[in-house]
């Protein structure tokens, strides 16, 4: 089993940066994918960012490409979300996953655990 534990959220102005942290615990993480999910009130969880095993390929949905940066430290077993020049519309439960593979997905289905969530909130 993997227990996924995010950090790092809280409210902030437009404009403003924001860093997320995952820590996993129990089995290892470094050989699988991760990847960030974010809920908005009212709308179906969405993929945020992916980085597979070794943290040389990423990829990002369209509406963060440029402002957001996935990273990963196998050493500690932690993911990161740096995020910069936050919207109102980035305003969400931002959630961390562990992949079932090595090779980073966009699918949901594709992830095996899920953290609790942390709340990020641009205020504009």
């Amino acid at each position: 089993q993997v227990q996924l534990v995010e950090s790092g959220g809280g409210w902030v102005q437009a404009g403003g940066s924001l860093r997320l942290s995952c820590a996993a615990s129990g089995r290892t993480v470094s050989n699988k994918a991760m990847g960030w999910f974010r809920q908005a009130p009212g709308k179906e969880r969405e993929f945020v960012a992916t980085v597979n095993w070794s943290g040389r390929s990423t990829y990002y949905t369209d509406s963060v490409k440029g402002r957001f940066t996935i990273s990963r430290d196998n050493a500690k077993n932690t993911v990161y979300l740096q995020m910069n020049s936050l919207k109102p519309e980035d305003t969400a439960i931002y959630y961390c996953a562990a992949g079932r593979d090595p090779s980073y997905t966009t699918s949901r289905a594709r992830y095996d655990y899920w953290g609790q969530g942390t709340q990020v909130t641009v205020s504009s």
